[in-house]
């Protein structure tokens, strides 16, 4: 028994030294165990949040740009039908590049068919002949060619450079690159004009707050942003739209990404359409047709979900529709806060405040859902509405009880009322 202790004994230090030096010579990586999400609820707050924390992506990005792109799409074709779309919606490196290039190459192509009509009459062999009349005057090459072309695409007419009477194929290639170069000159201008006044950049005075807060206004849960316009010229017909991007699973077991919803800002009231002279702060009531009506305070972190806000109006300089979009992640959410005021008045007028535009302060909010705080305030009007019915009834049987205890009386006077009416009668 001894000798098998000590051997066992010696095996177990070897097996230790062993493992003593595979843990010095090479880093061994310990996989977490996958626990039940019963598990993991129980487990350390602190815990928990670095283990299940994960980045939101967002649907659209705080500047209004939406964070989609298009991928796979084999019908290219269809971008070429709208061209005129597709060049808009280009960056300006690559608009300037293609207004540049499509003159060059109309220029070069009508460049090379001047000298090709001048080599073919054999204008080039009697360039110093005064007795031969070419297709253009002092045309001698292909530079003078392009020169050419430019000044009669360009209408500048320098005079040098003069169209003859003799040549007919030059006279309908005139007309041919007269009207071909205005019409590139109406659809490039037309694009840079159009891509110029694109009322985008109007959007960037269109200012949204970084955070949405949650509390309450007049004795009901708001959901609240605030919206503002940094210029002078104001947003005629402005009206604002807000949307719950949110993954559902239908009760089919259908799962819809990114599900849009509806979120109620006063579409039936009429306080989606603004005045936006000032900034203004915009509610939505959490109610029972809100999205938010079962998420309380401690839920709010847990959901994932995104608020995009749409402002749009008519650019007042222009009579363009703009439109501006910003959104909020529920970490851009603050559940107890509301906007600080930035409106003031002053010596005739008022004044904005744009420093105190982002700025909130924290307000006592119940930290309970919209739906627990209903429950809980019909609950308090409940025990009032049966003392009220249950007197009722009481008083109700009290006056029954005296009625039957007491029919004699009653009739004696009936009788004597009725005796009184027949005296008065009499």
């Amino acid at each position: 028994m001894t000798a098998m202790a000590k051997l066992t004994e010696s095996m177990t230090n070897v097996l230790e030294g062993d493992s003593m030096d595979q843990d010095v010579e090479s880093p061994v990586t310990i996989h977490q165990p996958k626990l039940p999400k019963q598990a993991r609820d129980d487990l350390p707050r602190h815990i928990s949040r670095d283990r299940t924390k994960r980045k939101i992506q967002r649907y659209v990005r705080k500047d209004g740009k939406c964070n989609v792109h298009h991928g796979n799409v084999r019908e290219t074709y269809r971008y070429l039908t709208d061209i005129f779309t597709t060049l808009v919606d280009l960056k300006w490196r690559f608009n300037l590049l293609i207004f540049v290039m499509v003159y060059t190459v109309t220029w070069l192509f009508f460049g090379m068919i001047w000298w090709l009509i001048a080599y073919i009459r054999g204008d080039m062999d009697h360039i110093e002949d005064p007795s031969w009349t070419p297709c253009v005057t002092n045309l001698n090459g292909f530079v003078s060619a392009f020169l050419f072309s430019i000044e009669t695409e360009t209408t500048i007419g320098y005079g040098y450079r003069v169209i003859t009477d003799k040549c007919p194929e030059g006279i309908i290639l005139l007309l041919i690159q007269s009207v071909l170069g205005s019409i590139v000159n109406a659809f490039m201008v037309g694009c840079m004009f159009v891509k110029i006044s694109q009322p985008k950049k109007r959007a960037e005075t269109l200012v949204f707050s970084t955070h949405a807060v949650i509390s309450m206004r007049d004795g009901k849960l708001c959901l609240m942003f605030r919206v503002g316009d940094l210029r002078n010229s104001h947003i005629v017909e402005a009206s604002i739209r807000a949307k719950l991007i949110k993954s559902k699973q239908t009760s089919e077991g259908e799962f819809i990404p990114l599900n849009q919803t509806d979120i109620n800002v006063g579409y039936y009231t009429g306080d989606d359409r603004l005045f936006l002279v000032s900034p203004l702060i915009i509610s939505h009531e959490i109610n029972q047709q809100s999205p938010f009506w079962e998420i309380s305070k401690a839920q709010l972190p847990k959901e994932e979900l995104e608020i995009v806000v749409i402002l749009e109006g008519m650019v007042e300089a222009t009579g363009m529709t703009c439109q501006a979009r910003s959104s909020y992640i529920t970490s851009e959410i603050l559940w107890g806060y509301r906007f600080t005021p930035v409106l003031t008045l002053e010596d005739g007028f008022y004044e904005v405040d744009y420093n105190s535009f982002h700025e909130t302060y924290e307000t006592s909010t119940p930290s309970l859902s919209a739906k627990e705080l209903a429950e809980l305030a019909s609950r308090a009007e409940l025990p009032l509405s049966w003392s009220v019915s249950s007197k009722l009834n009481q008083h109700a049987e009290l006056e029954t009880e005296e009625e039957e205890k007491n029919p004699e009386e009653q009739t004696e006077r009936n009788g004597d009322v009725a005796n009184l009416e027949n005296e008065s009668k009499v």
